[in-house]
């Protein structure tokens, strides 16, 4: 048990740095947002991050082949939804320079596409979660609680820090968060195709 819990927060650790620093953009962009907002956001994405790699789980316990073939698009998906999101958020960074921070409020929408698109790499996770696991629904069950734990913790502190940069950005918070979030879907894309 020490062991999945010790794999478990170290796959938490790994797991989160995409979403983590999506969550400081969101705090970037959104630099007024109360603390319910923030923690529906890292709540968002830990849930998130706990469901993908479950599902990778039973996919690789009952369909191991199928998600296979599937598994090589997780780069190609999870490059378009960032690129979607970022490009908007740069683009409307760049087209109102001073009314960025106002126009920058996260969204339900938004944040969904975030939490998938930083989150889908994590469906292959399942494989690692088998091999830790087992056939054993409570310990894969253990495992991305344990991520989803991390996940929350890292994520609410960076929106935290997100906030602090934003005041201080102003208008160009906006541009800067579109930036990484298509830096993120590079890294994502070329890690996933090439690695």
């Amino acid at each position: 048990m020490t062991e999945l819990i010790l794999v478990s927060l170290g796959l938490g650790v790994g797991l989160t740095m995409d979403a983590c620093a999506v969550s400081m953009t969101d705090g970037m962009n959104e630099p007024d947002m109360k603390l319910r907002k923030i923690s529906a956001i890292a709540f968002t994405f830990a849930f998130f991050q706990a469901l993908m790699p479950m599902i990778g789980w039973v996919c690789v316990s009952l369909v191991a082949a199928e998600f296979a073939a599937f598994a090589r698009w997780i780069p190609y998906i999870a490059l378009v939804l960032l690129v979607i999101v970022g490009g908007k958020m740069l683009f409307d960074g760049i087209k109102n320079k001073e009314e960025a921070v106002a126009s920058g409020k996260i969204t339900v929408k938004m944040l969904l596409v975030q939490a998938v698109a930083t989150s889908i790499d994590a469906l292959s996770t399942g494989f690692s979660l088998a091999d830790i696991a087992g056939e054993s629904w409570l310990k894969a069950l253990i495992s991305v609680l344990i991520i989803a734990a991390v996940t929350f913790a890292f994520c609410f502190g960076a929106v935290f820090l997100g906030k602090k940069f934003g005041n201080k950005l102003g208008g160009k918070a906006q541009i800067l968060g579109g930036i990484i979030l298509i830096a993120i879907g590079l890294e994502i894309f070329i890690s996933g195709v090439f690695f």
